[in-house]
């Protein structure tokens, strides 16, 4: 079939062989279209070259500066990444607005033979689509709000109840952080707020409005990464199911858990002490003391009893409006053999038949 050669929309992404992303590493890195593949025609030092030229000389000079550039980065990967492409190879290309850049590289690749095409809008467009969704779908979604104080191994049991079958919304997941003070994942960075909201929309557009969706209590923050609003509002006025489960396998869990957090003892010190101002300075120095020693069960016990307990009891009952009418998820421990009973029993709570 013929392909335009005018720019396309984004109901035209899943037309295309690859959408390539020529805008700056950096910008990429930030956030792109999923599935993206990124060839820079200005990589992160030669657009802010080329941009300070536009700004302090003019247009003329930033643009003739700036082609050369564009040329050599082009040159290199066509021999490189897309050295290796069909003749019938249709790629989409985008960069911040769908202007010079990505017009650029869509002229080079026509030259070789390649059906290429611009993005109408670029990725200023598919940053509109992402808010727009979330802004629309959050509201309506069907949500079942999964509480429990700290250890009550929350996203275990939603991760269960998907095995199930279920619908689950891992906002952590998406997040990369477990949402607490120590909720850092080992080796892995969280994404920015846009890639994050990105990795949501997509979420959000698979869901079955029809059908339940099981996700996990959170505060308006996980880690650095801020919920947006409608969906904040939507998790406190949504139904709650509670999990409980005694503080002794509370404990056992976490220490299951945040196995991890031992390995290094005064780096779990040093987070420890962005409690500084919530607790008296003897406490923190005590618990300073265990994360040194490796000593995690009387640290992650004074942690539950003194700090997280009782802020949960604060911010939960002023959060979620219907908290106090919660479906209860009782078990005696958490155990992985437990957690995976604990999945498909949630699900039944929260109404899911399907």
């Amino acid at each position: 079939m013929p392909f335009p050669h005018e720019p396309v929309g984004l109901d035209e992404l899943g037309q295309y062989d690859a959408v390539i992303d020529a805008r700056s590493p950096a910008e990429f890195a930030e956030d792109a279209i999923p599935g993206a593949i990124n060839c820079p025609v200005l990589d992160n030092e030669e657009r802010r070259i080329v941009g300070t030229l536009y700004k302090q000389v003019g247009a003329f000079e930033a643009r003739r500066v700036g082609a050369a550039m564009v040329a050599a980065n082009l040159a290199r990967h066509l021999r490189g990444p897309l050295a290796d492409k069909p003749s019938d190879w249709r790629p989409l290309v985008y960069c911040w607005r769908g202007g010079l850049r990505s017009g650029a590289m869509v002229t080079w690749l026509r030259m070789v033979g390649w059906s290429a095409v611009q993005l109408r809008g670029g990725y200023k467009t598919w940053r509109s689509q992402v808010i727009e969704r979330i802004d629309t779908l959050a509201p309506r979604l069907p949500l079942r709000v999964l509480c429990g104080p700290t250890g009550s191994a929350k996203t275990a049991i939603l991760q269960a109840a998907a095995q199930a079958g279920a619908q689950v919304l891992d906002l952590e997941g998406l997040a990369a952080h477990k949402g607490s003070v120590l909720g850092a994942m080992p080796g892995v960075e969280q994404p920015s707020q846009k890639a994050f909201e990105t990795r949501l929309a997509q979420a959000l557009a698979g869901f079955d409005l029809a059908r339940p969706v099981f996700v996990e209590a959170e505060s308006r923050k996980i880690g650095r990464i801020a919920l947006p609003n409608a969906l904040v509002e939507r998790l406190r006025q949504s139904p709650c199911i509670t999990v409980e489960a005694p503080l002794a396998a509370r404990l056992e869990y976490l220490l299951r858990d945040y196995a991890y957090l031992g390995a290094d003892g005064e780096a779990l010190a040093q987070t420890l002490g962005r409690l500084h101002g919530l607790l008296a300075n003897e406490t923190l120095a005590r618990w300073q003391a265990w994360a040194r020693a490796g000593e995690l069960a009387p640290l992650f016990e004074a942690l539950m009893r003194e700090h997280y307990d009782p802020a949960y009891a604060r911010s939960q009952r002023g959060n979620f409006l219907q908290l106090q009418t919660a479906q209860a998820l009782p078990t005696e421990r958490l155990t992985a053999e437990a957690i995976a009973a604990l999945g498909p029993a949630l699900r039944a709570l929260g109404g899911d038949g399907a």
